[in-house]
């Protein structure tokens, strides 16, 4: 499972959030997106962790849980949906 860490502050850094999630178990992975023009953090990241439970444990915890003055919504990430592009475009 991927969590997924909204409204983050500009400022968090990977490690940082490797750092807050370390409490609640080992972190596999860390994804911190850029925007892909400016290359500015956009306000959200992807954390991963070994243990599924640990993982609930971290979302129960931070959801609301305020962090370098933001309020975070963190949960389970949602796989991306597509545009609906290739279809239209399949004939």
């Amino acid at each position: 499972m991927t969590i997924y860490v909204g409204n983050l502050a500009f400022q968090a850094t990977e490690e940082d959030l490797k750092e807050i999630f370390a409490e609640y178990g080992k972190v596999s992975r860390v994804s911190l997106p850029t925007d892909r023009e400016t290359g500015r953090k956009r306000g959200f990241a992807f954390v991963e962790m070994e243990d599924d439970a640990k993982e609930d444990a971290a979302i129960a915890e931070l959801d609301g849980a305020e962090w370098l003055g933001r309020e975070l919504k963190v949960n389970k990430a949602k796989p991306r949906e597509s545009s609906g592009a290739a279809s239209r475009n399949r004939y």
